[in-house]
C-alpha cells in the first residue's frame, strides 16, 4: 500500500509542474498593438512576436528573478540592436524596460495579458 501511495504521489509532483505556469507565460498585448508569446525555453522565458510585421522574430529572453520581476536581454526588432532589459509584472500587466550604457539610456513599455 505505501509503494502505491509514493507512486501515486510522484506522479501528481511531476505533472503538478505544467498545472502552474509561470505568470509571465501566455500571450501579451505590447504598446505597439501587436502580440508577443512568451513561453518556457529551458533556463529562462523567450519572448516571440506572434503577430505584426516582425512576426516569428524572437526578441527576447528573460530569467524569473522573484517577486515578479525579469531579467535579460530585450532585442528591438525594427534594428536587430539588442539591450539589456528587465520586466516586472504587476497584475495583468507588465513593464518591460530595455537599458544601454549601464542603464544610462532606458526605454520602456507597458504590455497588457491577452
Amino acid at each position: 500500500m505505501f509503494r502505491r501511495t509514493t507512486m501515486i504521489f510522484a506522479a501528481m509532483m511531476l505533472t503538478a509542474g505544467t498545472a502552474y505556469a509561470d505568470p509571465i507565460e501566455g500571450n501579451w498585448r505590447t504598446q505597439s498593438g501587436e502580440t508577443a508569446a512568451i513561453g518556457d525555453c529551458g533556463g529562462g522565458y523567450c519572448i516571440t512576436l506572434k503577430t505584426g510585421k516582425h512576426k516569428g522574430k524572437g526578441i527576447g529572453k528573460v530569467s524569473a528573478q522573484g517577486g515578479g520581476q525579469y531579467s535579460g536581454t530585450i532585442t528591438d526588432p525594427a534594428t536587430d540592436k539588442t539591450y539589456s532589459g528587465k520586466a516586472t509584472l504587476t497584475g495583468g500587466s507588465m513593464k518591460m524596460r530595455g537599458c544601454v550604457l549601464g542603464g544610462l539610456i532606458c526605454r520602456s513599455q507597458t504590455w497588457t495579458k491577452q
